[in-house]
Parts: C-alpha cells; structure tokens; sequence
C-alpha cells in the first residue's frame, strides 16, 4: 500500500506498538520500511525481537531516513522532540502527530517554514485492526497528504477526518474509550461470576456481548436505543437490568467520562 516510503516512529509505546502491529498485519507495509526511536533499550529490543522492524539510534537518523514521521511522543516531551529533529524535517516529509491534546499552533512553529503536518488520535484497538481515528491537517498539509494518512490508519480500523476544534473531544470519546469499556466489560465478568459463573466463562461470554451489541450497531445502522429496546420485553428480565443502571446513572456517569477526559485533553494543550 505504500511502497518505498519508510515510516519513522519517534517513540515506541504502546500506541506505537498498537499501529506497527496494525499495519504489519494489513500488510500495509514491510518490516523494513518501519523505523523506532526510542530512550529505551530494552523497550527497541522487544519491537525489533516481536515485529522484525528496523532500529535506530537516535530520532534525528530515524528522520533522516524516512518519509513519514510519526510522532508517538507522550504529550509532555514532544515539544523538545521537535526541537530536536527540526533542522532534519524537510519538506518532502510529512509529519504525523499523534500526542493528545496538542494544537498546530505548538507544533508547526517548531518545524521549518511550510512543513506539512497532520493530527491523528487513534485508539489502541488498532492493535487488532479495529481502531478509530480522527484525522485534521495542519496550515500547509495537502488533500493527498490528508487521503494518504487516512489510508494508513483505515489499515488498522476507521478512520473520520474532522476539523481541529473537534480534536479534543476524540481524544475524549474514542482517544480514551477502550478504557471505559474495558472496565464494563470487567464489571460484567465481574456480575457474571457473582451470579454464579466460572471466571473464565464469564469473561468470554462479557466479552463476546460487548463486541456483538458494537457489531449491530455498526452494521445494521440502527440506533443503539432501537435496538436495546428489540432486547427489553415488557416486564422481563432486561427491561429490570436497565433500570437498576439507570438508577445508578449510568449514562450520566458515561457522558462525564468523556467530558472529563475532553477537558484534560485541553488542558494538556495548553500546558505544554
């Protein structure tokens, strides 16, 4: 899918990890067109021993040898990284972002006049190819620059391009969802064998139930309320259990996640 073109991950983390194993898995790309830097030894021997992928020194090599450079930096140390890698950034090289919360106006006034950079927030489902990702361009990035970085992150899930204002409430929302789910999905386990079930079973079966009710969603179209109202027959059992999580103000408690992480996102940017 892009052939000849070496991509470089500045930083090696988890979310780093998440897209290197999305992409190699999409056979979007080869393990020799991959680049990492990393601080960390320990962490460069695992991606290169798991994935195959190629290490660098340091970022200002791993720049200088790729075509796309992907900034997987966490938030707080991404400025220094663009001062470190700014001489080498030309402009045949785009820039890929992927820090929360962090806005072009930080960003592009550290690169050279005319640098084509682009936002992403994507989501560690990509590990699975199953992600999700907004997608914004900086002052100077170009529609195919947009399509191109749209394409690398469809190989690893979906992929919405969105104005920049509405990058912190991604990050709210899918940047941060996993997390929220993970836990619901731990607490039905959790209910599952309270009520009787072996931890193993009802891990499976809590699982299998989050994915499936996303799956509906997804491809019938229909709104989650239509469908939750097929499953709540009058005076059964379903229509019980919604009332007891309206009670405890589920939704509510949902929304405020969300709102909170959003909030956080903004204030990372303008802490940095």
């Amino acid at each position: 899918m892009f052939a000849n073109k070496k991509i470089a991950f500045l930083g090696g983390g988890n979310m780093a990890e998440a897209l290197i194993k999305g992409l190699l898995a999409a056979n979007a790309v080869q393990t020799d067109q991959i680049l990492v830097a990393d601080i960390s030894y320990d962490r460069l021997e695992y991606l290169k021993k798991t994935y195959g992928i190629v290490l660098q020194k340091n970022n200002i090599d791993a720049v200088k040898k790729a075509d796309i450079i992907l900034l997987s930096v966490k938030p707080q140390t991404i400025l220094s990284v663009l001062g470190e890698i700014a001489s080498t950034v030309e402009h045949t090289k785009l820039v890929i972002s992927i820090a929360a919360g962090i806005p072009f106006s930080k960003i592009e006034p550290l690169l050279p006049e005319g640098s084509r950079v682009v936002r992403v927030m994507p989501n560690t489902p990509a590990l699975v190819l199953a992600g999700a990702a907004g997608i914004c361009k900086g002052t100077h990035a170009t529609a195919n620059d947009l399509t191109l970085v749209q394409r690398i992150f469809h190989s690893v899930g979906k992929a919405v391009i969105i104005e920049e204002k509405l990058m912190d409430a991604v990050v709210g929302l899918s940047g941060s969802g996993p997390a929220y789910v993970f836990t619901i999905i731990e607490a039905l386990s959790d209910a599952g064998v309270k009520a009787g079930l072996g931890r193993s079973l009802a891990l499976e079966l809590a699982a299998q139930t989050v994915f499936g009710a996303a799956k509906m969603v997804l491809e019938t179209g229909e709104h989650p309320g239509k469908l939750r109202d097929m499953v709540a027959s009058p005076g059964g059992t379903t229509i019980e259990g919604l009332h007891t999580l309206e009670k405890g103000k589920i939704r509510a408690t949902l929304m405020n996640a969300v709102e909170a992480a959003t909030a956080r996102s903004k204030e990372l940017g303008k802490q940095v």
